[in-house]
């Protein structure tokens, strides 16, 4: 393959909790044709992608997060290997790549595990993450599994990492792992679990946090101690948006996109977009409106006008003018219960 041609990638899972209905399969769409394809060479059967990450240097080195831990591919996902985490078999949601330093990766699991590579991915250590959660997060009906749903890494401190746990809050660390403090204070909305999906420590401002979950958005301003609520448009008769996805645009840490929509499942999505770091917020017109919640945001690094996102019922739009004007790339019949989407 081209080094130069870049790839959409599109992994569909599902919750884990008993009865829950889960989906399969691994895509992959060349960006100059719009055609899917499904990627099984090494995979697990039936695999249930919840996490994809391209490497920021080579992309043609992509990491799955799987029902049977993390998988590796380093050929724009023609071939694929599982990666030699010592764990227990459980579900991998997150895959980030250190933004100070590509060596250093974190894998996240359910059960809040967290498992640490410095050597780009050959050698991990499970990492003591031993926090206590608030009783709001395990009432009645409450999903049980915490798990880590994204991470983030800060871009000034190699050392300053978080983590967003469904359901549980947020977490950090200022060691690189090894010691970890939950940061939930400040983020309960009418009475909602603490139920978090997203984390993204500022590039742009060093000491600026923005997290989303069910209940919206909030920002800190000193790396998580604090937070406060972000108004942006309610989509839900809670007077809340329900966001899922967090991301900056690739060499502008002004630009910030969030996906959302009503709830998990919804009859509207939303993309919201910040220019100036996180501070004001807009909704991006799209031309027309998702009718199902958006899930995924991912921008190609080498061109980062290209964005993508992605619905959870199955719904994947390309833009190649930084969100100006937006096609449909429709995927094969049946596909249902996006969980994942990665560009590069």
């Amino acid at each position: 393959m081209s080094s130069g041609k870049s790839y959409v990638y599109v992994g569909l899972a599902g919750e884990t909790a008993p009865g829950r209905p889960i989906s399969s399969g691994l895509y992959r769409m060349a960006e100059d044709n719009g055609g899917w394809e499904a990627l099984t060479n090494g995979l697990p059967e039936a695999p249930a992608v919840r996490a994809i990450t391209v490497h920021p240097n080579r992309p043609g080195v992509v990491f799955a997060g799987t029902q049977d831990g993390p998988y590796r591919s380093g050929d724009h996902g023609d071939h694929w290997e599982k990666v030699p985490v010592p764990d227990h078999g459980l579900p991998v949601w997150s895959v980030m790549f250190h933004p100070r330093d590509p060596q250093v990766m974190y894998a996240g699991y359910e059960n809040c595990e967290i498992f640490r590579s410095d050597d780009g991915g050959e050698r991990w250590t499970q990492l003591p993450v031993s926090v206590r959660f608030p009783e709001v997060t395990v009432g009645p009906g409450a999903n049980l599994a915490k798990r880590v749903l994204m991470m983030s890494g800060s871009a000034s401190d190699p050392n300053e990492i978080y983590g967003a746990i469904e359901v549980g809050g947020i977490i950090r660390s200022l060691d690189g792992g090894e010691h970890w403090e939950n940061l939930s204070h400040g983020q309960y909305i009418n009475d909602d679990y603490v139920d978090m999906h997203g984390i993204l420590a500022s590039t742009f401002r060093p000491d600026t946090v923005l997290s989303i979950g069910r209940a919206g958005m909030f920002r800190s301003t000193d790396r998580g101690d604090h937070w406060q609520a972000v108004g942006i448009d309610a989509l839900n008769a809670k007077g809340q948006t329900y966001c899922r996805c967090i991301r900056e645009v690739p060499g502008d840490p002004k630009s910030i996109w969030v996906s959302g929509g009503g709830n998990f499942r919804s009859d509207v999505g939303a993309l919201f977009r910040s220019g100036d770091g996180g501070m004001s917020w807009e909704r991006v017109d799209m031309g027309f409106q998702p009718t199902s919640t958006m899930f995924g945001i991912t921008f190609d690094q080498r061109r980062p006008g290209r964005v993508y996102c992605c619905t959870s019922s199955g719904q994947v739009y390309g833009s190649r003018d930084a969100g100006e004007t937006w096609t449909e790339h429709p995927m094969p019949d049946g596909v249902d219960q996006v969980y994942a989407l990665a560009c590069g």
